[in-house]
């Protein structure tokens, strides 16, 4: 082998190692820029994930707040209606008592209650008090049967009071005490969607 051929030879290996070293070089950096974009897109891809649970929560929290203001609302609005209507069903239940005091019934009534009033007191002294309005009734009431019967100075819508002062025993009757404890016992019953009935305040 001359010179020549050995130079050539010499060129030949030279360039074959280069091609190699430089492919080498090629596909490592090739592989770390490739796992420098796999980590970045995965952290990336991790971030946008991140963003998207926060802002889905940030949602969630602005729907709850509405919801439970516009609950709060209604249930203002209801308890605001309950009031009206109770106070309107009172009002009307107030008128039939009135009319009921018209009544021949309500004669009775009362007959019914110092009867009854009487024969709790027994031997005891007792004092039966009637309403101011019932006033033309007194005297009616009193023979009928045989008792003492007092006007009250307040009015009590009706009905009848008595005292048995010997055991301090207040029986009370009335028509105002009545209907202050039907409206404070009051609740609304609705129908649920089941068909059942539900208790509402």
């Amino acid at each position: 082998m001359n010179t020549e051929e050995k130079l050539k030879h010499f060129k030949e290996i030279c360039e074959s190692d280069v091609r190699i070293r430089a492919e080498k070089l090629l596909s490592e950096q090739r592989e770390t820029l490739e796992s420098r974009f796999a980590a970045h897109r995965e952290a990336a891809l991790h971030h946008q994930s991140m963003q998207l649970q926060l802002e889905e929560e940030r949602i969630a929290r602005e729907q709850n707040k509405e919801y439970s203001l516009k609950l709060t609302e209604l249930r203002r609005e209801i308890g605001e209606l309950r009031r009206e209507l109770k106070d309107q069903l009172f009002v009307e239940l107030r008128d039939r008592l009135a009319n009921f005091m018209e009544t021949p019934a309500y004669l009775t009534l009362l007959k019914k209650q110092i009867s009854a009033a009487k024969e709790f007191a027994g031997e005891d002294e007792i004092r039966i008090y009637l309403d101011p309005a019932d006033e033309p009734l007194l005297k009616k009431l009193s023979l009928a049967l045989s008792t003492e019967l007092t006007l009250s100075r307040y009015s009590f819508l009706g009905g009848t009071r008595a005292v048995i002062p010997a055991k301090n025993i207040l029986i009370d009757n009335s028509f105002e005490t009545k209907l202050e404890d039907a409206r404070a016992s009051f609740r609304f019953t609705l129908e649920s969607e089941h068909g059942g009935e539900a208790q509402d305040e």
